[in-house]
């Protein structure tokens, strides 16, 4: 059994010459800066505390979200949003990586470390060594 054919209403007969058939009007237009941007961002807040992710994917990101913004704005692309939150989660992570940077330098160059330094030196044995690194984090918390 067959159902009753109803004529289309949105079929208006085959497509003009030169026309794409049916209503197709191509691909939908992409912005791969902005995504590229977006997908870099994030791994730069992941990886934020590995200088290299931190600094290198955020600085990425950064530049990414700038060209697609442009290009949104141009006109030629969309995404405009996922441009510019890329780009701020790649100034985040960049932000990040570069505290923990300072603050890795300060404690390295601190007196703390340098009496560390000389007491795992001294160290002879685990009991001695795990005593110098209490001792070191008893002076970083006081």
């Amino acid at each position: 059994m067959s159902l009753p054919s109803y004529p289309d209403p949105s079929y208006t007969g085959p497509p003009a010459a030169g026309q794409e058939p049916y209503g197709s009007h191509g691909p939908a237009p992409t912005n791969g800066f902005a995504v590229a941007a977006l997908v870099l961002g994030l791994s730069a807040c992941v990886f934020f505390w590995t200088v290299v992710g931190g600094v290198l994917l955020g600085l990425l990101a950064i530049v990414f979200g700038i060209i697609a913004a442009l290009r949104t704005r141009q006109g030629r692309a969309p995404r405009r949003v996922m441009a510019i939150v890329g780009a701020s989660f790649g100034a985040l992570g960049l932000i990040g990586s570069a505290v923990l940077l300072v603050w890795v330098v300060n404690l390295v160059d601190s007196e703390e470390f340098r009496n560390f330094e000389r007491c795992m030196d001294r160290a002879v044995g685990q009991t001695a060594q795990d005593r110098c690194t209490e001792d070191f984090l008893d002076e970083l918390t006081n």
